[in-house]
């Protein structure tokens, strides 16, 4: 069969390239697969119009809420379109919830109340809860789908999450949204369709911190590999985020990491990390290896934070505080 599999005629590179084109189909359609994902869409659609209706007649209630993602199929999904809050971020904020100890919160979402998780925390942190997850809970736990209403009411009027939230994601945290209000709708769109712009700019990208802290201070950095690791170590090394001045003889060697979601990955890039603080060490011992760690996926994840932060000379986070104390500890190095 082997040699039968060899000696099959190919076609030529032209009749290939022709053959693509004539044949293209421009989209990927799947008929059975369309008309079932309407279906999903038309469910969602009508349970907000159900939920607009009783809004309309009897006002705007938790109860119907809770209601709503408890007894109806698509009922949170159905919530969740409505405000233009996503799946993903629905998790963060749960997450969030679970793992910091905030008392205004804690009262808000009935923290109390929810499941014991003693059993659920690894050495390795806490693990993000998936959607089966959550959605058991919210059918067999009336205060933890009763707490999650209660972020959709109030969460915007709480510092701990005022202060946690980017402004394009608090803003969803709105009465007017529930209500139905034709411009929170319109508020609503516009997010929906401006999400991917907005996390493609570059001034979402928490290593601009760091970049605009060392211009305020005129400080020269380039980023790319250190030299001497060029050639020689290429498996070993990798691209720094900010060398100063250059990567012949660098004095600071500064990396960013912020992570939002919880995995394994986590601690594959400690193990990354310590072996690039190996090879500084070795190669430029004279260097200072300087590590910005934040975001929640790290706060969960202590078993890996604590390899990552080992990795380095001294680390910061995003924190106002904290990128002050950075541009001290550069003051005092380069601007003596």
């Amino acid at each position: 069969m082997q040699n039968n599999m060899l000696n099959i005629s190919k076609p030529a590179t032209e009749l290939k390239f022709k053959r693509v084109i004539n044949k293209n189909t421009f989209y990927l359609y799947d008929r059975d697969f369309e008309e079932k994902y309407e279906g999903y869409i038309s469910s969602i659609k009508e349970t907000l119009l159900v939920l607009r209706n009783k809004v309309t007649t009897d006002g705007l209630k938790r109860d119907f809420l809770v209601e709503l993602i408890r007894n109806k199929e698509n009922g949170l999904r159905a919530l969740l379109a409505l405000t233009g809050i996503s799946n993903e971020y629905l998790k963060r904020l749960i997450t969030l919830v679970r793992v910091i100890d905030d008392k205004e919160l804690n009262k808000l979402t009935l923290k109390n109340k929810w499941p014991t998780e003693v059993e659920e925390i690894s050495e390795r942190g806490v693990s993000e809860w998936g959607d089966n997850k959550i959605a058991g809970l919210i059918k067999s736990n009336e205060n933890f789908a009763k707490g999650l209403v209660n972020i959709f009411f109030e969460g915007s009027t709480v510092p701990s999450l005022t202060e946690a939230l980017p402004l394009f994601e608090l803003k969803k945290l709105s009465v007017e949204k529930l209500e139905f209000k034709i411009e929170s709708l319109v508020d609503t769109l516009i997010r929906y369709k401006e999400k991917g712009s907005y996390s493609g700019k570059s001034e979402r990208n928490p290593a601009e911190l760091v970049r605009k802290g060392l211009e305020e201070l005129k400080i020269p950095f380039v980023s790319g590999d250190l030299k001497k690791l060029v050639g020689v170590l290429d498996e070993e090394k990798r691209t720094m985020d900010f060398i100063i001045p250059d990567q012949r003889k660098p004095i600071l060697i500064i990396e960013s990491s912020y992570v939002v979601t919880t995995s394994s990955g986590q601690g594959d890039k400690a193990k990354t990390e310590i072996n690039i603080a190996r090879l500084i060490k070795k190669y430029y011992p004279k260097a200072l290896f300087i590590g910005f760690v934040d975001g929640i996926g790290w706060y969960v994840r202590k078993n890996d934070l604590k390899r990552m932060v080992g990795a380095y000379d001294d680390v910061f986070t995003f924190h106002k505080e904290e990128l002050n104390r950075f541009k001290e500890l550069i003051s005092s190095i380069l601007l003596k």
